[in-house]
């Protein structure tokens, strides 16, 4: 991995540790609040190669696909994301977050006392 990269799956990190309990942002959501608007694929790589060991508390299951989809990939990650969602009271239909409940808002993250080194504002 290049610095490049690391430093940008350090920035999609630090914003995903600023999503409260019970909200979900979307990777396309991530991408442009760290002021990459067509980086969704790369905010989904940052997510895929964390391991068990690195960057440990980055909350993964609180970044859902497009419309509030859990995105189907091999092995148990989608079963384990809707187990983790639900414990913080996301509510699913089907394989979809209700975004007009559990969506993130812009003023979530400000409340939240840490910052997502290199982040740019979208305003």
């Amino acid at each position: 991995m290049t610095s490049g990269a690391g430093s940008f799956f350090a920035r999609v990190y630090a914003l995903v540790r600023r999503i409260p309990r019970g909200r979900v942002a979307t990777y396309g959501q991530v991408a442009v609040l760290l002021g990459v608007p067509r980086g969704a694929r790369a905010v989904g790589w940052a997510l895929g190669a964390l391991g068990s060991s690195e960057e440990p508390g980055v909350p993964w299951q609180r970044v859902v696909g497009a419309g509030g989809r859990i995105s189907e990939r091999a092995g148990p990650g989608p079963l384990v994301q809707r187990r983790l969602l639900r414990r913080e009271g996301v509510r699913l239909r089907g394989d979809r977050v209700d975004l007009s409940r559990h969506g993130l808002n812009p003023e979530d993250l400000s409340r939240s006392p840490r910052r997502a080194s290199g982040m740019r504002s979208t305003s």
